[in-house]
C-alpha cells in the first residue's frame, strides 16, 4: 500500500499524492478558481465516517471551501488526470476537464481511495470548456450513486455537493455546484488508451511523448493501487492476470446493471473504470417499463448505449483495452519485435473469448436469485427468458414486476409463467416461503424513478431540499417497503424521457 506523504490528521485528512508521481504526461496540475460564495449543501456523514474524516472537527464554511477547491485539505493537491477514450466509437485524446484529484484519502483500515472534485472549474484538459457543474446534474449523481451502493453494485460514491454562489450556462442559467466523488480508482480504459497512444518512436525521446516504460508504470500502479494480490507475480503474467480480472469484474458489474434496469448512456472507454466501479452518472437512468431498446440519452441518437446494448458494447469497451495492453504483455523492458506482437494478439484474443461466457454466468446467477433460485440450469434459464418476453410484450414495469412476485399479486398476463415459476421451484426442492427470502434480497422495491428524480432536483434548484432529502432515504433502504409514491412509474401517456450530460 501507498503510505500518506502528509502525517496530518486535521479533521481525519490523510491525504497522499500517488499519481502525482507517475511521468507528467499522465497528469497536469489545475489553476485554483474562485468561487463567489461556496456554501455545503449535502454532506454524506456516513461514508465520511469509513473514510476517517471527522465532520465535526471543522466549520461548515471550511468543509466548503476544502470541497469546493478554494482551499485544499492537509495534504491535498489538485491533480487533474489524462486519458483518451472511444466516444461513441471515435477515438480522441481527453483529460478531466472539469474534475481534478486533491489526493489519495487512506481510511482508519488503511484502504486507499480517490478523492476528486468535480465541477471546479476549468483544467489543462477543459478543452475550450468552462469546467463548471451545475446544482441538478450533480446532486444526481449523488442521489443516483448513492441508490446503486445501497443496491450493491459497485460505485463511485458521493461525500458532498456544494454551491458555488456562481450561476453557469447550460441549457439556461443555473446555479453552479461542486460534487466531491470518492472511488477506489480513476484509471479508466482510456487511460491505458493514451498511454498507449501518446507512446513515441522510442524510450529516447525528448519529444513529451510517453515512453515504452511508462506504460509499464502505468499498469504497475493500478495493480498496486487495486488488485495488490498479483504484484509480486512476474511480468508478462501479472499484466495477463491483471486483464482476466478487469474482463471478470466488468462481466458482473454489468450483469448487475442489468438486473436492476440500470442504463448506464455513456458507456465510453473513458468511462469504464478499471477498480470495476460505475462511473460518471451523466446521462443515465433506470428503466421503467422493461424494453431492451431503451434509451434515455438526448445524444445517443442511434442507439448504441441502449439498455439491451450494454453487454456487448462492455465486451467492446475491454476490446479496447486489449489492444492498448498489447505492447504491454509483448515486452517488459523494449520495444517488441513482430514475433512477440503476434503472440500478445494471440493471448488477449484468448482473454477476450471469455467474456460472454462469464458475462452470461452472472446474468443467469443474479436473475436466478430474483426467482428465488440458489442454482442455475436450463430450465431456469428459461423461464428468465420467458419472464423477460412476457414483461417486454406487456409493457410491464421492471420493478414492480419482479418486487410482485414476493407477494403473489402479479400482472395477470404472467399467470400462465407463474405456473412454471412454482412448479420449477417445486423440482429444485425449494420452498415458496424460501423462495420469497431469496427474493427480497435480490429485487429491490425502489429505484430511481426518473419522473421522481426530476421533480426533487427541480425543487432543489429553487431552494427546496425537503424532496431530494425524502428521496434519498427510501433509495438508501432500496428492499424495505417504501412509500407507495415512490413505486409507481411514470403515466403511460408521459412524453419520452431525456436525460443530458450537464457540461
Amino acid at each position: 500500500m501507498i503510505p500518506p506523504t502528509s502525517s496530518s490528521t486535521l479533521a481525519g485528512w490523510r491525504l497522499s499524492q500517488s499519481y502525482a508521481k507517475l511521468p507528467d504526461g499522465f497528469h497536469a496540475e489545475a489553476e485554483e478558481y474562485g468561487f463567489a460564495e461556496p456554501k455545503l449543501l449535502v454532506f454524506n456523514h456516513s461514508l465520511a465516517e469509513e473514510l476517517g474524516l471527522r465532520f465535526e472537527d471543522a466549520p461548515k464554511e471550511q468543509w466548503a471551501a476544502w470541497l469546493s477547491g478554494q482551499e485544499s485539505p492537509p495534504g491535498g493537491g489538485r491533480l487533474s488526470m489524462a486519458y483518451a477514450g472511444h466516444q461513441f466509437g471515435g477515438f480522441t485524446m481527453l483529460g478531466d476537464g472539469r474534475a481534478m484529484l486533491i489526493g489519495e484519502q487512506t481510511d482508519p483500515d488503511g484502504g486507499l481511495w480517490d478523492i476528486q472534485l468535480k465541477g471546479g472549474g476549468p483544467t489543462p484538459f477543459a478543452r475550450r470548456g468552462d469546467g463548471l457543474a451545475t446544482l441538478g446534474p450533480m446532486l444526481r449523481e449523488y442521489l443516483i450513486s448513492e441508490s446503486m451502493h445501497a443496491l450493491g453494485i459497485p460505485t463511485t460514491r458521493s461525500l458532498a455537493v456544494v454551491t458555488t454562489g456562481d450561476q453557469v450556462f447550460r441549457q439556461g442559467i443555473e446555479p453552479g455546484a461542486v460534487l466531491t466523488r470518492v472511488a477506489r480508482g480513476h484509471v479508466r480504459v482510456g487511460t491505458m488508451q493514451y498511454a498507449a497512444a501518446r507512446q513515441a518512436p522510442s524510450d529516447e525521446t525528448d519529444t513529451g511523448d510517453l515512453a515504452h516504460a511508462d506504460q509499464i508504470v502505468l499498469m504497475d500502479y493500478a495493480i498496486d493501487r487495486l488488485q495488490r494480490e498479483i504484484t509480486h507475480v512476474d511480468a508478462p503474467e501479472k499484466y495477463e492476470a491483471w486483464i482476466r480480472h478487469i474482463i471478470d469484474s466488468q462481466a458482473k458489474l454489468i450483469a448487475q446493471w442489468m438486473s436492476v434496469g440500470f442504463i448506464h448512456g455513456v458507456m465510453n472507454t473513458d468511462n469504464m473504470s478499471l477498480s470495476g466501479e460505475t462511473i460518471d452518472y451523466g446521462p443515465c437512468a433506470f428503466m421503467d417499463r422493461y424494453d431492451s431498446e431503451t434509451v434515455f440519452s438526448s445524444i445517443d441518437t442511434g442507439g448504441r448505449y441502449a439498455y439491451g446494448q450494454q453487454p456487448a458494447v462492455g465486451g467492446w469497451n475491454l476490446t479496447r483495452l486489449a489492444e492498448a495492453m498489447i505492447p504491454v504483455l509483448a515486452s517488459t523492458d523494449h520495444r517488441p519485435d513482430e514475433p512477440e506482437i503476434e503472440q500478445a494478439i494471440e493471448t488477449v484474443n484468448k482473454l477476450l473469448g471469455a467474456y460472454p461466457d462469464l458475462y452470461n454466468k452472472y446474468f443467469q446467477q443474479v436473475f436466478s436469485r430474483k426467482l428465488g433460485f440458489i442454482r442455475v440450469d436450463d430450465d431456469i434459464t428459461k423461464l428468465i427468458d420467458d419472464l423477460l418476453e412476457l414483461m417486454s410484450d406487456n409493457e410491464l414495469d421492471m420493478t414492480n414486476t419482479f418486487a410482485s412476485l414476493a407477494n403473489g399479486a402479479p400482472d395477470a398476463a404472467l399467470s400462465d409463467w407463474m405456473s412454471s415459476w412454482k412448479k420449477q421451484l417445486a423440482s429444485n426442492g425449494i420452498k415458496i416461503e424460501d423462495a420469497i427470502e431469496t427474493m427480497s434480497h435480490a429485487n429491490p422495491r425502489v429505484i430511481p424513478r426518473n419522473h421522481l428524480v426530476e421533480e426533487c432536483l427541480a425543487a432543489a434548484v429553487r431552494g427546496d431540499m425537503d424532496p431530494f432529502n425524502e428521496l434519498l432515504s427510501q433509495l438508501q433502504a432500496p428492499y424495505d417497503a417504501p412509500l407507495e409514491k415512490y413505486t409507481a412509474p411514470s403515466p403511460k401517456d408521459a412524453p419520452p424521457y431525456q436525460t443530458f450530460c450537464g457540461t
